[in-house]
């Protein structure tokens, strides 16, 4: 998941300093020193050296999970905005994922959960933005990956458009002709903002745009990176600047997208069926039988057996990591090993 440039001075760097380390520690006084070199490279990369995009090769078929759960410890003065932007995770989704951490003060050593594990939306072609995940997915042509990325959305009352589209245009360094309804909303915060900005730190659009069909509606970067990961636009799709940049060298003019409101994604890996859930947009219930029963239909190399006390537990939880809440009915497993049901009831 790391990128190429990072990977390759990351080898250069371990070559050099493992070899250095060998010959330091055949003086006994330089052991201790050599061991911490080594051990403080490794937390370096570990910790310290961000991730630009995660990729991943697409499940078989009749699969839909890739990704697996990471987790690292806080640093000192880390925020969850901080520890999002080293491994291109959206600020909520680490809420979401780490409930009982203080998002702006986390405790220096304590474990934080990166839910980099991910149930692939219906569709796969073109982009593919999951507002309630506040996550995008791109599918790059005559390629078998999946390249993802975190993303700020539309705040309420602002919110951004779902259904189809597709890349109308394409800028570098763009000027931002600010809409007339952000102008008056603004001014009501006493807040006067000019008809064009143009192109530098100024300009909320970040370094790339992407127009789509909806004119008014851009993918672009940003000039303040907390906004990445939450409900913070006007309406426009958000990336990290270092995320923009490389999907902006990825995504071609006419380039299809589709945007869509799915808090629960429901997908199989082998024999089992995972629920991934995320707090909606606009508060409803949990998914009921109607709505599992649909998607199992549509998925018709596979019926399962579900669990309907586990689809509770994890649409309620709202973690955004997906688990087990039904298996193939010829393949009946335990649900969650580490709970136990008195009354466990299948379907």
């Amino acid at each position: 998941m790391y990128n190429t440039q990072v990977l390759r001075k990351a080898a250069f760097l371990l070559i050099i300093m493992s070899t250095l380390s060998i010959s330091i520690a055949k003086f006994k006084s330089f052991k201790k020193r050599a061991m911490c070199l080594v051990i403080g490279f490794f937390f370096f990369l570990s910790f310290v050296t961000p991730v630009s995009a995660l990729t991943f090769v697409l499940p078989p078929h009749g699969e839909d999970i890739v990704g697996h759960v990471q987790w690292t410890q806080a640093l000192p003065g880390d925020t969850f905005n901080k520890i999002g932007r080293r491994y291109d995770m959206g600020y909520f989704e680490l809420v979401e994922a780490n409930p009982m951490i203080n998002p702006e003060h986390p405790e220096p050593g304590s474990i934080i959960v990166i839910p980099s594990r991910f149930i692939l939306p219906p569709k796969r072609q073109g982009l593919v933005i999951n507002l309630a995940e506040l996550r995008i997915y791109y599918y790059p042509p005559h390629r078998h990956v999946v390249i993802t990325y975190p993303v700020g959305i539309g705040r309420e009352g602002w919110d951004t458009p779902l259904g189809p589209s597709w890349i109308a245009e394409k800028m570098r360094n763009p000027i931002w002709t600010v809409p007339e309804s952000i102008r008056k909303d603004r001014a009501k915060e006493g807040v006067y903002l000019p008809v064009k900005v143009p192109p530098g730190p100024d300009n909320p659009l970040g370094g790339y745009a992407m127009r789509l069909k909806q004119a008014t509606y851009l993918i672009h970067g940003t000039n303040d990176s907390q906004g990445v990961g939450r409900r913070s636009s006007a309406g426009c799709i958000r990336l990290f600047p270092e995320d923009i940049e490389s999907l902006f060298a990825e995504v071609r003019r006419k380039e299809k997208v589709t945007i869509i409101d799915l808090p629960y994604k429901f997908g199989w890996e082998k024999h089992r069926l995972f629920l991934e859930a995320h707090a909606p947009l606009q508060r409803q219930s949990f998914p009921n039988h109607l709505t599992i029963e649909k998607f199992i239909q549509a998925n018709r190399t596979k019926a399962a057996k579900i669990h309907w006390q586990s689809v509770e537990r994890v649409s309620l939880r709202e973690n955004g990591i997906p688990q087990v809440v039904g298996y193939l009915k010829q393949s009946m497993e335990p649900v969650a090993s580490h709970t136990q049901y008195k009354n466990k009831k299948w379907t």
